[in-house]
């Protein structure tokens, strides 16, 4: 956001590689005078007395703050609290704080927020439910009684029916994904500033990033595929024992590559959107972020996926045995391997729970991200002072030096 200052990625930050700069005593006026030295001037010996109680006298001081009388000072009682002009504090972040902050800023800004994930979820089930009903073919039945070639046979021809299945439903939801996420990160930038914003604001500042952000989008599972390719390949194309165990080998090898480049670029998509950046440069920065703190990230993304498996689980199964009793599916078809037919029934009241779980899992995996990015720009950048003279917060000048 370039008109909010504060975003733009710092020409010299400490995640650059500089050090910043630290303010140090100054040297004696003349160059020549010796530190700790004392004025010719001393009181006489036996003058100075331990400070005494308030009122113990006529005319007498009170003691100055910190002796135990009067107001203390920050100084004496501890750090004053960080600033919280918006949903957080401006200061490196705890992971209950990032959590916390991606719920409150949907429930301040719930009607941009959960308003337009529930749009946007409504059409993507809607495509999604006419693709599975008059699009895709009938999912291939498998015998559980075949063995040997048979039973591989029918186990290559389902996983590949699943997979053509599943491509238009992920191609559609990763485009609503992308939608989500442009709006939230808009929604949570001004969040954290404390400042308002509606659905038009937030669309206008994110649609000029919407091309980037698919380009981004396309971008990082291309590169998981190729990852996977030449992970697998070469095992496969020797195709004896020794191939599939070199295949499995490499396998192994490339889940663990694409693991860490896909928590490395976790925060490609807020560095995009917030610092303007193009996809290449948004990748390299997202790199360079979470560098050193890899760990960290991974445990944040790792908890947040746990919690949208349980929120996921918790909702659809409800709705999924609901629907198999509306729809009048035996479950004996579940059980013998046949395929089931589903009726509309199925699909609408499935389809149902569906979006409710994407109407609240888009908005708040993109806040986690969104706010993730912040944390790690103030821990390593100092972008609290930023945020909070963007914020308007006194105290907070151009003056003010770089922690």
């Amino acid at each position: 956001m370039n008109d909010s200052p504060g975003w733009a990625s710092p020409g010299s930050a400490p995640s650059d590689g500089k050090e910043t700069a630290i303010p140090r005593p100054s040297e004696p006026q003349d160059g020549s005078g010796p530190t700790g030295q004392w004025s010719p001037e001393q009181p006489p010996p036996g003058q100075w007395s331990p400070p005494s109680n308030p009122g113990s006298g006529p005319g007498t001081r009170p003691p100055a703050p910190g002796w135990g009388g009067g107001p203390r000072r920050q100084g004496w009682a501890g750090p004053p609290p960080a600033a919280k002009p918006g949903v957080i504090p401006l200061r490196p972040l705890s992971l209950g704080e990032i959590l916390d902050g991606s719920v409150s800023a949907l429930r301040a800004h719930w009607r941009t927020a959960l308003g337009f994930s529930l749009a946007v979820s409504v059409i993507t089930q809607i495509a999604v439910i006419l693709m599975q009903r008059y699009l895709l073919p009938e999912p291939t039945s498998v015998d559980p009684n075949a063995t040997g070639t048979e039973a591989l046979r029918q186990a290559t021809d389902s996983a590949r029916s699943t997979l053509i299945s599943l491509a238009p439903a992920t191609l559609v939801t990763m485009i609503a994904t992308l939608f989500t996420a442009s709006i939230i990160t808009v929604v949570i930038s001004r969040s954290v500033l404390g400042r308002p914003t509606t659905l038009s604001d937030a669309w206008a500042e994110a649609r000029p990033r919407i091309l980037p952000l698919l380009g981004l989008t396309v971008l990082v599972p291309l590169i998981m595929a190729a990852i996977m390719t030449v992970g697998i390949g070469p095992g496969l194309l020797l195709g004896s024992e020794a191939g599939a165990a070199l295949a499995f080998l490499g396998f192994a090898a490339a889940c663990v590559a694409m693991l860490w480049l896909n928590v490395s670029f976790a925060l490609a998509a807020p560095a995009l959107m917030l610092e303007r950046q193009s996809i290449v440069a948004a990748l390299r920065r997202s790199a360079k972020l979470v560098r050193g703190a890899w760990w960290r990230t991974f445990g944040v993304l790792a908890l947040t996926w746990l919690l949208t498996f349980l929120l996921t689980f918790l909702v659809s199964i409800p709705f999924g045995i609901i629907a198999v009793i509306v729809d009048g599916t035996d479950v004996s078809e579940f059980l013998n391997g046949t395929a089931p037919s589903f009726g509309w029934s199925f699909l609408i009241v499935t389809g149902i729970g569906e979006v409710i779980v994407s109407t609240l899992i888009y908005p708040f995996v993109a806040g986690v991200m969104a706010l993730l990015y912040v944390d790690q720009r103030i821990r390593r950048e100092a972008l609290d002072l930023d945020l909070a003279r963007a914020a308007g917060l006194p105290g907070y000048g151009a003056d003010t030096p770089r922690s």
